[in-house]
């Protein structure tokens, strides 16, 4: 079997497709069958894709309409003459379970996984005419659980049917009996949306509606009291009545399809429900204790009657036979037509002749689950499409005035503009400004329009709000617009702010009888403001422009924070240095790292706040100290600072020199410049800093400028480390402190011993020094010898003075001599070992077994030309020769050119033989598996990618 659809609107082939709003929003497809059946249809039931047809022979068609071509025929048990004619089918939403009722009070039931296919009967429920099944919210597939039953006495079943067990049902139990015992045409069982433990339950009759809300009993297994008793019980039920209503008119009561999350709107989140009476429909929203109470009656005059069939233009009212839901309108079969009403506005939105005359229709059906709708008549199929159903919604919804609604399910920029645009004037004509403020900044209404209606009311606050919202949809590209916006903004903060303070200040109270405490938390509200829109639009400002308005406000607080969130640091620092406000000069410092604003603020704050300025700068490790030298110099020339342990400058130049990596000469030569300026008498600190220096800084200093500006006498000690500061203190006779200064240059031997010979030509040269009191005080450097020492003592000097030293000279040579003598024995003994190795290498040999094989390739080395080692390694000379060329880096050029000269041919056999030799002795140098080739691939995998990991496993 298949199904194919043919539709009654056909757009026109040689237009463009026209846009979704001039498509008809439902449109009735006629589909046609594949196949031919000789019996009529007698009930139809549609759920999540399937579609169930009973025929007037008792047969039963079901078809997943997602495959149609496969039909699955389901009979009876029993013949029509013994059970009767099928009178109504029910299909749970899920398709999982079908019941089945017959004219002679015969049920069925049927699972869709049911292994037999064949209907079994519902042994509790015989006699029992069904007119509706409420199935279980929970929609389970394995079983009904829990369903509740309508059936034709008026009497209200509670069932549980499991299809594995030996008898059907689980249980049958009667809880409720409707008054008048009055056919169910309808009942239904629905979870309350806020209140998960309980349930509601609608049950329709001919003409009431009752409605049930409460808690169920707790479901048990093995439970044969079912759970709906207790409500029923308990609950008095909140009843609809239509009076004067007639049981011959059709009745029936449905459910509509939950509607999708993206398009549920706040207070539209439940399901609706319609019942059909012989007045018309009533429908309402499922979403209170009490639905009735906002419930609207579809009467029957209010869809169009019919003209009579006769020709005249005599109108027949025709009476609504059939009705569904979908998610926005009643669908209902009104004579032979269906009709659309949307359920909101109450207007007809379709009407569409399907039926012919005479032709009647089974029902009108909804698919829960695929939201599909149906109409089914004895003979035919049809399916009401529906098109863009939800795309006036958002008008009613603007036409109710529900904003927030319409805006919820308008599409395009278009119609959320509308909606905007019409909320911003709804908001205004209220007088809420701050509200209409917001939302015209998103709509398209003229903005001069708005700014001079805000003028004209005065609403300044809600002038502010339109510009930030009207600021957030500009473009990026609109750079004048944005600055021109934000500037204005600026204007606004600082006028609000400012009247603020003023109400403050006055300690007046506005006219609605606003406190001083309330309009103190409006200032900090504002302000708080000012500071978010500064740092989300950044981009936005003109610094001058900013720096113009709040200035000619007098707002400072708000003058410095826009510097700060902008780095402006050079402005604020600025601000309060010309204000000589240096504490909050040095915060502001202390929070940037910008090596500049350091330099061009130094010397002001070093002037005025010297100790805490030097604290933040070495905290700094970006500065250039060379550059602050000015600053320290001219604090230094201002400062009246006696004691250099309370100078700055002298705090700052040691820091840098112990700390720095590699502090310039300029830093030393400050240093010492401020030491020899000192008025202090001491200079315990130049000797300090002078002694804490491994080697001497002040090689490219002018040095004896500096000796010429140092203040000398007998009590100085001015100490360097070059042979000019050593002649400085051996001029003052100071030989201890020479001798001190002698032995600075650790490393330096070649100085060392050249300040050492100054020192000892003073000391032995010197007035009242013995000889051998001159010699024990020289023993202290080990560089000096006695032979260098000689030409220092005078002509008269007698050789016994110093005998014993010239002996111990003379054993140190003689050990020495000894020493180079057995050093040259080791030597001549080493080369005659290695002539002899070398003489043997024409005589050494290897030898190699049968069965060995290259150590590369694996092959038999014997098969072809090959090189052994002495380490007994063996390779195939064209092997070795690769894996040579591949590691030989810069050599690897030079090997391929030898290659290719032996391999030309046009070479003399002398010139052949020279390139052999030496191409041997390229690849032969070592052996690569114990060399230096072998370490060079240490990095190479034990596994090439070629290799299987397999091949290695244990």
């Amino acid at each position: 079997m298949a199904l194919d659809r043919s539709s009654s609107y056909v757009a026109p082939s040689n237009l463009m497709e026209p846009p979704s709003s001039s498509l008809p929003m439902f449109d009735v497809e006629r589909v046609q069958l594949a196949f031919s059946v000789a019996a009529d249809f007698v009930a139809a039931q549609v759920a999540n894709n399937v579609l169930v047809l009973a025929l007037s022979t008792n047969r039963i068609l079901r078809i997943d309409l997602d495959s149609p071509e496969d039909v699955e025929d389901i009979d009876l048990p029993k013949k029509s003459s013994e059970v009767g004619v099928i009178r109504r089918m029910f299909l749970d939403p899920s398709a999982s379970h079908l019941i089945i009722t017959t004219t002679l009070g015969e049920n069925y039931y049927l699972h869709a996984q049911s292994p037999s296919r064949q209907p079994k009967p519902l042994t509790r429920l015989k006699g029992v005419s069904i007119e509706s099944v409420a199935w279980n919210p929970s929609l389970p597939t394995a079983s009904t659980r829990e369903i509740l039953i309508g059936a034709t006495d008026g009497n209200v079943y509670e069932t549980y049917i499991e299809p594995s067990s030996y008898r059907q049902e689980k249980y049958t139990t009667p809880v409720y009996q409707v008054p008048g015992a009055s056919p169910v045409v309808g009942i239904s069982a629905e979870s309350v949306f806020s209140k998960p433990d309980q349930r509601r339950v609608l049950v329709a009759t001919y003409g009431k509606l009752l409605h049930f809300i409460g808690r169920t009993g707790v479901s048990r297994h093995g439970r044969e009291s079912g759970v709906y008793s207790e409500l029923f019980q308990r609950e008095m039920p909140v009843t609809h009545e239509v009076p004067n209503s007639s049981s011959s008119a059709p009745s029936s009561l449905v459910i509509s399809p939950t509607i999708a999350e993206s398009y549920q709107a706040e207070g539209y989140t439940e399901k609706h429900f319609a019942w059909l009476s012989s007045e018309g429909i009533y429908h309402g929203q499922l979403a209170s204790d009490s639905p009735f109470k906002t419930a609207n009656m579809l009467a029957r005059s209010m869809f169009p009657a019919s003209e009579s069939p006769r020709g005249g233009r005599k109108l027949i009212q025709d009476p609504i036979s059939a009705m569904t839901l979908s998610q926005w309108h009643v669908l209902a079969l009104v004579g032979g037509r269906v009709v659309a009403v949307n359920r909101l506005s109450q207007e007809i939105v379709h009407d569409q002749p399907v039926l012919e005359a005479g032709q009647s229709a089974l029902g009108l059906l909804t698919d829960l689950t695929k939201n599909t709708y149906w109409l089914f008549t004895s003979q035919a199929i049809f399916e009401v499409v529906a098109g863009d159903e939800d795309r006036d919604v958002w008008k009613i919804f603007l036409k109710e005035q529900k904003f927030d609604e319409a805006l919820q399910y308008a599409r395009g920029a278009a119609q959320r503009d509308a909606v905007m645009t019409a909320s911003g004037d709804f908001l205004a004509g209220k007088g809420n400004f701050l509200e209409a403020a917001k939302v015209w900044g998103k709509s398209s209404k003229g903005f001069e329009e708005v700014c001079l209606t805000m003028i004209d009311h005065k609403e300044h606050d809600a002038l502010r709000n339109y510009l930030l919202s009207q600021l957030a949809t500009y473009k990026k590209a609109s750079l004048m617009q944005r600055i021109m916006v934000a500037s204005w903004l600026v204007e606004l903060f600082m006028s609000k702010l400012n009247s603020l303070d003023d109400n403050i200040a006055t300690k007046a109270e506005l006219a609605e009888g606003t406190s001083t405490g309330e309009i103190k938390d409006q200032l900090g509200s504002i302000r708080a403001d000012f500071q978010e829109f500064v740092n989300s639009h950044k981009a936005d400002l003109d610094k001058k422009t900013v720096y113009d308005i709040i200035s000619s406000h007098g707002r400072e607080e708000e003058l410095l924070f826009f510097a700060t969130a902008t780095n402006d640091y050079n402005y604020v620092l600025s601000y309060w240095i010309q204000r000589e406000k240096w504490l909050e000069a040095l915060k502001v410092l202390q929070r940037q790292s910008e090596a500049d604003v350091f330099y061009k603020y130094s010397s002001v704050l070093m002037t005025h706040k010297p100790t805490d300025l030097v604290d933040i700068l070495m905290r700094q490790t970006n500065l250039d100290p060379e550059r602050l030298i000015p600053a320290l110099l001219n604090y230094n020339k201002s400062a009246s600072v006696s004691s250099l342990n309370q100078n700055q400058a002298v705090r700052y130049l040691n820091f840098i020199i112990v700390n720095h990596p590699n502090p310039s000469a300029a830093v030393h030569n400050t240093l010492i410049s401020i030491h020899a300026s000192s008025p202090s008498s001491s200079e315990a600190g130049l000797l300090t800093y002078l002694q804490s220096q491994p080697a001497s800084p002040l090689h490219t200093m002018q040095t004896s400028h500096f000796a010429c500006a140092f203040k000398i006498n007998e009590s100085s000690h001015a100490f360097t480390f070059t042979a000019q500061w050593d002649k400085l203190a051996l001029e003052h006779n100071d030989i201890e402190l020479a001798a001190i200064v002698a032995d600075r240059p650790e490393g330096n031997d070649k100085l060392r011993k050249k300040l050492w010979l100054l020192v000892a030509e003073k000391k032995i040269r010197q007035p009242g020094t013995g000889i051998k009191d001159a010699i024990e005080f020289l023993r202290r450097c080990e560089l000096l010898r006695i032979e260098d020492l000689i030409p220092f003592f005078p002509d008269f000097v007698v050789i016994d003075d110093f005998k014993d030293e010239i002996c111990t000279a003379l054993e140190d040579y003689s050990r020495h001599i000894d020493s180079l003598r057995q050093e040259m024995d080791n030597s001549a003994l080493t080369a005659r070992q290695i002539r002899g190795e070398i003489s043997g290498l024409d005589t050494r040999y290897a030898i190699v077994e049968p069965g060995e094989r290259c150590w590369i390739c694996s092959l038999p080395v014997l098969s072809r030309q090959f090189f052994v080692f002495p380490c007994q390694h063996a390779f195939h000379s064209d092997c070795l020769g690769r894996e040579v060329l591949e590691g030989a880096g810069g050599k690897k050029k030079y090997i391929r050119d030898l290659q290719a000269q032996l391999s030309s041919g046009d070479i003399s056999a002398s010139r052949r033989e020279e390139i052999v030799k030496e191409l041997d002795g390229l690849v032969a140098e070592a052996c690569i598996l114990c060399g230096d080739h072998a370490i060079k691939q240490i990095d190479k995998p034990f596994i090439a990618s070629s290799e299987a990991a397999e091949d290695w496993a244990l």
